[in-house]
């Protein structure tokens, strides 16, 4: 396993590029399933996660054009069935949370898939229910496999039909919505998540010849073609990076510019940062965050503390609620962290205690978390990253701390952050790769 060491108490200095969506990406990648014809993919996050998904698509049979780093064409003119009964998939796949999205697509236009076991982080309970019904509701059967489900369609082809999702799932709408672009017929999916990932997959849907209403509300309304044709497709920049930057910027003081930031699609996100007193500029589709010496939070408007609470969105995403958290220490107030969606993303904080933050975890899903208004230092220590999020608001702790501190288990973070130590020296960071 790898490790980072980190000089920290330092400030970053200037400029900043977010990569690609990873989340965004593990649902074009998957919809490239979908023709015959070349996909081509630009703006790709050259992470972990991401080139794992990709491999796992080459051993199916797709055919790879790894054109550079950022950018993928993929043509999956032939899928080698086979390939699903053997060990090796179910070894590859068990390690992405992102390879529960080939099914849908597969479905749709080969009338079977195979759903694995999905992988991915350590947090707290991950439901497949929305994919499983919306893609039996389309009329497909599943059949138990070890540690997979062989997945059928009920006659030739899906069938279209009217679907209540009992969660606004973002990976489970994009299973679904892939399912239904070939089904027969219309499909209408409420409660949709829209996301702008979800936008995203609709948007490069339609730009292959599917017909989908209600893009960007939680109401699509899909009717099924016969067949789908190739794109190129540009992924948007990564809001968790994005809204990971102006933490490091806060947190350390800094005078910090984040260039292409896609603003437009950061929903909420500068608000919440601006709600704990953290100012930002932004200036055309770049984000300028001056050097601040303090932030303080923002209280409701009947005095009551803050509360930060992830929701679906339009709502507040639940991938930043690791990075306010760790914000919010060296803030001036006092904000209550509630995590509604897993159960277990908020088990890293007694690591930020060890470093002096002063944080009282009320229960697995709300934090009460003591501002120190920079009165007092977070020090150093060695600790390991639990997941990417994570991982990733300790490594922004351990940049504002007193000390070398070091971080084990950074693969997580590699997962999620593309060459995030080579990025980070470049504002100054003394950061090295052990």
């Amino acid at each position: 396993m790898g490790t980072f060491k980190i000089n920290g108490g330092n400030k970053l200095h200037g400029s900043i590029i977010p990569q690609g969506a990873k989340n965004e990406a593990m649902q074009i990648i998957c919809a490239s399933l979908l023709t015959e014809e070349k996909v081509t993919i630009t703006n790709l996050p050259n992470i972990s996660d991401i080139n794992n998904l990709i491999d796992l698509l080459k051993d199916m049979g797709v055919i790879i054009d790894r054109v550079s780093n950022n950018e993928v064409c993929l043509q999956a003119k032939n899928i080698d069935f086979s390939y699903f009964k053997t060990e090796k998939f179910r070894e590859k796949s068990t390690k992405l949370r992102g390879s529960v999205m080939i099914v849908g697509p597969m479905l749709s236009r080969f009338g079977k898939g195979y759903l694995p076991k999905p992988g991915g982080d350590k947090i707290g309970r991950r439901r497949l229910d929305t994919h499983i019904i919306g893609l039996q509701k389309l009329g497909a059967k599943f059949e138990d496999l070890a540690d997979c489900q062989e997945v059928k369609a009920l006659g030739d082809r899906l069938k279209g039909t009217y679907m209540l999702l009992n969660e606004a799932s973002v990976t489970g709408t994009a299973n679904i919505i892939m399912a239904a672009v070939l089904a027969e017929g219309e499909t209408t999916i409420f409660n949709a998540a829209c996301e702008p990932y979800i936008v995203q997959l609709c948007r490069m849907l339609v730009s292959m010849g599917a017909k989908i209403n209600g893009i960007g509300s939680n109401l699509l309304t899909i009717t099924g073609v016969e067949k789908l044709h190739g794109t190129t497709h540009r992924l948007l920049a990564d809001m968790i990076e994005v809204g990971s930057f102006i933490g490091m910027a806060a947190m350390t003081g800094s005078e910090l510019t984040i260039k292409n930031a896609g603003i437009k699609d950061l929903g909420l996100i500068p608000d919440v940062f601006k709600s704990l007193g953290i100012k930002m500029e932004f200036i055309g589709d770049d984000i300028y965050i001056p050097a601040q010496d303090h932030y303080e939070v923002e209280t409701f408007i009947d005095g009551s503390i803050l509360t930060i609470a992830d929701a679906p969105w339009p709502g507040f995403t639940p991938d930043l609620i690791s990075i306010i958290l760790v914000v919010a220490t060296q803030a001036k107030g006092t904000v209550l962290i509630h995590q509604k969606m897993f159960e277990s993303r908020l088990f890293f904080v007694d690591k930020l205690i060890d470093m002096g933050a002063q944080i009282i975890l009320c229960d697995p899903h709300r934090a009460t978390v003591i501002g120190l208004d920079r009165t007092q230092q977070l020090h150093a220590v060695r600790m390991a990253s639990p997941d990417i999020r994570a991982g990733v608001a300790l490594l922004i702790a351990a940049l504002s701390a007193k000390g070398t501190s070091y971080i084990d288990n950074i693969e997580q973070i590699d997962r999620g952050y593309e060459n995030i130590d080579g990025r980070l020296r470049e504002l100054g960071v003394e950061i090295e790769r052990l």
